[in-house]
């Protein structure tokens, strides 16, 4: 069972890279294509992140990009002039495109993590990390167990771990043990590993499903070649374009 669930990951994997999933543009890919390394960059990668639940990602960061580029409110990118501003108007600033969809839940969310990045790191986000030795473990536990209540969304296990991983394609950012990143259970991850036999469907339909895709990905891929976070664009790809079939001949 697990050797035959191997070898369909490692089609998937390949048909991925051949292009035959799709996936020449990814959501992340719409952006302002700021300096890696620089703040602006972690933080434009940061706080759409946070509103990335039940809805497109191809769109939200078309309306993230849009309202960078908007000189009217591209202030909603920066912690400090946000918590400056009356809610109204970064309401205003985050509806306009749609980057909020849930407009006082998500401007909300929005100002509390400005807030949190604010108060503890003067809005630098980046010294979060280097403080956490670019630990993913230890990011985790920061902020999904020690902190939750400061990451609103951020804490969740499908957004944290891809949050950190849009992270690790897109800015500078390198961690120290990489193998620790685990697959992002969203939709499509969730339904490509019922697809692959990985969960049951008692376990498709429950409450857990997040922890248990995580748990058994984790599982699957010890002392493989392959880490979790390696499989997850695969996955969510072949769910989203609804499975097209595994090609045995990518193997040859």
């Amino acid at each position: 069972m697990k050797d035959e669930i191997l070898k369909k990951v490692d089609i998937l994997y390949k048909m991925w890279k051949k292009g035959m999933l799709g996936g020449e543009i990814m959501p992340e890919d719409e952006n302002p294509h700021l300096e890696e390394s620089s703040m602006e960059n972690y933080l434009y990668f940061t706080l759409p992140m946070a509103l990335n639940y039940q809805r497109n990602s191809y769109t939200l960061w078309e309306a993230a990009n849009k309202t960078y580029n908007d000189p009217n409110t591209k202030f909603v990118f920066s912690p400090k002039e946000v918590l400056n501003r009356r809610f109204e108007e970064v309401q205003d600033a985050l509806v306009k495109y749609r980057v909020a969809l849930q407009k006082n839940k998500q401007t909300e969310i929005w100002i509390k993590l400005c807030d949190t990045f604010n108060s503890l790191y003067d809005s630098d986000i980046r010294k979060m990390f280097s403080t956490l030795d670019y630990d993913v473990n230890k990011i985790r536990d920061f902020i999904q167990k020690e902190n939750k209540v400061l990451f609103p969304y951020l804490s969740g296990n499908k957004i944290c771990n891809y949050w950190l991983f849009v992270l690790w394609q897109y800015t500078d950012i390198e961690y120290t043990n990489m193998e620790c990143l685990t697959v992002a259970p969203d939709t499509h991850v969730i339904k490509s590993t019922h697809r692959l036999g990985l969960i049951t469907d008692e376990e498709f339909e429950s409450s857990n499903v997040q922890l248990i895709v995580i748990e058994r990905w984790n599982e699957l891929l010890k002392g493989s070649k392959y880490r979790p976070i390696d499989i997850h664009t695969s996955l969510w790809l072949w769910s989203r374009n609804n499975f097209p079939e595994l090609d045995k001949s990518v193997l040859k």
